[in-house]
């Protein structure tokens, strides 16, 4: 008995390779030959059956949404597929493309007879091969390794070849997968490969392209019109092609769903008299296909392209994870929140508008997760050309918040000051340390130029001699920003280790010259503290919400959470955070941070600051600094309470000489303020934590240094 089941099962793929063979050559090769290659390819031994077979690894769309798992910022693919279980998929889209691909589908074993006779007799009356007595478990095996990106682009193009050879694997390999699955398995596979055009790869996919909605809810006239294009996908499209042919391809369907008793000759008539009602919607694809009236979300998208380049989880390259991005069928929950988004491009636009040299790039951060709420600049996120031969105004798709590619930052100011508080409290300075601040300092830090009763030494002075000199402590020089008594502290604990706390905090040195020099002389950088090396709003922001996690610095990140392909939550998702700083030398911090913005320190240890009027208007405590780098080329304000950190940079992106002026530093503290007000409304209000007596105070009577 099995020894007659293998013999008829032989004696089919002989008759099927033969007559596939004939059918693809119209009878025009002898009938030897054709026997020989046939009886060879049977003959030879069975090949293990490609994994891909039994599990397709097709391109699937990544999504990308908003923080509420719902709305769609983008989609990337590299074809726009997205797969569905069978069930989802309407019967009469199951119906139609059996009836229109392989009618006796559930009576084979892979290779029908009956169809390669059929087709056989059709080619040769027709004088030329118009059927290929493929049936539609051979064009999965043919879609599928012709997709599958484990093989080359040559192993791929063999694929699809017009060649016996081919064929005759084909069907050993159809053969095989029907033994290992299911009828509905194979049938759902093929409808989520096959390419119905238009750019639409798979019934889901498509379903979408032509009239979207979802598989599970076509129509008899849309699902026979869809099955009809399957045929020639190009040519047929209603959209880009031929209508006429499409409607011509599915009347050809229904009457064959007819024949097959699927559907009634009644039902047939009433859909082939329905018009074409196509309803297209393309699936965006990329950065810079986000919604038109949310253009700002680009920036925040594109930033999330250059971190997945970075997460090693996605392949070992750059390129790879893009790629992966592109086929993986990822659905991504981003922490962009759109109306955190909308507040800060509308504080930012009230700075600048997009037409302006000048630029007011904004990042909000989520201090514990490192959650990156909204990136906003005064930009339009297009590849369009720029009038007048203008680089980054209106329109760009360079990185100006967050950094990457030709963008290294921009200087910061005084806000980098909180890198030389951090290291004085970690060395054992409390932030009562007294010293008399001079308007002016010579510091033992070399550098080149400068005054020249300076001998060559840094010697910054005070901005506000009347309002900085003299005696000052730590909180009151953080609040008065007293360059003096910062270059001071800076010797005292060594510019190296201000530095490396600044990149412990996240920093990132891109331009060139920083990184060299932190790298080779941060021993000498004493004009660090000062702000004078290149950052980006989102590093500040990362490294402030740092301090007000209590020294929780977490990997700045645009995501909440990420699924595979088949539902499994990707770790890389998850916020990558570690505890850098003692979380009392962070509370003191924080606890000097609140004087610049007019908040008391827990010591009751401010006195001035540069932003006196931003806790009156946020009705809660908060911490921040302001910065002005040298002549007021660019000015920054940072923000924080324990829930959020904002960072905002004036500067002109293209041309570092054009000084923002230090009017608009008031302009910058209003936008910060307004995204902290506008983002924690109905959020409860929360104080920082008081640092303890060591950090804030010594245990004997300071002495003035000097």
């Amino acid at each position: 008995m099995i020894r007659a089941r293998r013999l008829h099962k032989l004696m089919t793929i002989v008759l099927a390779g033969v007559l596939a063979g004939l059918a693809l050559a119209v009878a025009a090769l002898p009938a030897a030959l054709v026997f020989g290659i046939g009886v060879r390819g049977i003959t030879e031994p069975w090949s293990e059956l490609p994994a891909s077979l039994l599990t397709p690894p097709t391109a699937q769309r990544s999504t990308l949404y908003a923080n509420d798992g719902r709305t769609l910022i983008t989609s990337f693919y590299t074809e726009d597929r997205v797969d569905v279980p069978l069930a989802q998929v309407a019967p009469a889209m199951r119906q139609a493309v059996v009836a229109a691909e392989d009618v006796r589908f559930y009576e084979h074993k892979g290779v029908d007879p009956r169809g390669v006779i059929r087709a056989f007799t059709a080619n040769r009356r027709d004088g030329a091969p118009r059927q290929g007595a493929s049936t539609l478990t051979m064009q999965y095996v043919r879609n599928v390794l012709a997709g599958d990106p484990n093989l080359t682009e040559e192993q791929r193009a063999k694929a699809t070849e017009v060649t016996l050879t081919r064929k005759i694997k084909e069907m050993r390999y159809a053969l095989a997968v029907e033994r290992e699955l299911s009828k509905d398995q194979i049938l759902a596979g093929y409808l989520n490969i096959a390419y119905f055009g238009a750019g639409a790869y798979g019934v889901g996919a498509a379903s979408k392209r032509y009239f979207s909605k979802s598989p599970a809810k076509l129509t008899l006239a849309e699902s026979a019109l869809l099955a009809g294009l399957v045929r020639s996908p190009d040519t047929d499209d209603p959209i880009n092609g031929d209508a006429d042919a499409a409607l011509a391809r599915r009347a050809y369907v229904l009457d064959r769903m007819v024949e097959t008793g699927q559907v009634t000759p009644e039902a047939a008539e009433a859909a082939k008299a329905e018009p074409l009602k196509l309803k297209p919607s393309a699936t965006p694809n990329d950065c810079t296909a986000v919604p038109q009236e949310h253009n700002d979300w680009g920036f925040f998208c594109d930033w999330f392209t250059r971190w997945w380049s970075e997460q090693p989880a996605f392949g070992a390259t750059a390129d790879e994870r893009q790629r992966t991005l592109r086929r993986g069928g990822f659905r991504i929950v981003t922490s962009l929140d759109p109306a955190v988004q909308r507040t800060a491009t509308e504080q930012v636009l009230d700075v600048y508008d997009v037409d302006d040299p000048r630029a007011a790039p904004t990042a909000v951060v989520q201090p514990g997760t490192g959650r990156v709420l909204a990136l906003a600049v005064n930009r339009n996120y297009s590849v369009e050309e720029n009038p007048q031969g203008w680089r980054n105004r209106p329109n760009t798709v360079n990185q100006l918040v967050a950094g990457g590619g030709a963008i290294t930052g921009y200087q910061a100011g005084s806000t980098f000051k909180i890198f030389a508080v951090l290291a004085a409290l970690e060395a054992g300075l409390p932030l009562d340390t007294l010293f008399d601040a001079p308007p002016r300092i010579v510091t033992r830090f070399p550098v080149t130029g400068g005054p020249a009763d300076c001998r060559g030494r840094w010697c910054p002075v005070n901005a506000d001699p009347v309002g900085m000199d003299g005696y000052r402590t730590m909180w009151d020089a953080f609040g008065r920003s007293v360059n003096t008594y910062f270059a001071w502290l800076t010797e005292r604990v060594g510019a190296d280790r201000v530095v490396e706390m600044a990149e412990r905090l996240g920093i990132r040195l891109r331009a060139e010259s920083d990184a060299r020099m932190a790298r080779y002389g941060a021993r000498d950088w004493g004009p660090f503290t000062l702000g004078v090396a290149a950052t980006t709003p989102l590093d500040l922001a990362g490294a402030y919400a740092a301090v007000a996690a209590e020294g929780m610095w977490c990997a700045p990140t645009p995501v909440v959470r990420i699924l595979d392909a088949a539902g499994r939550e990707v770790a890389a998702g998850r916020p990558d955070c570690r505890q850098v700083l003692d979380t009392d030398v962070a509370r003191g911090a924080a606890d000097a941070a609140r004087c610049p913005v007019g908040d008391q320190s827990m010591y009751g240890g401010c006195a001035g600051g540069t932003a006196q009027d931003l806790r009156g208007r946020l009705g809660r405590p908060v911490a921040g600094k302001t910065g002005s780098s040298e002549g007021n080329g660019t000015e920054t304000v940072v923000a924080f309470t324990p829930q959020l950190a904002v960072a905002s940079i004036a500067a002109n992106p293209d041309d570092p000489r054009d000084a923002v002026g230090r009017e608009v530093q008031a302009r910058l503290v209003d936008l910060v303020g307004r995204t902290l007000y506008d983002t924690l409304q109905g959020q409860p209000v929360r104080d920082f934590v008081p640092p303890s007596e060591s950090v804030a105070r010594h245990a004997t009577a300071p002495r003035a240094g000097n």
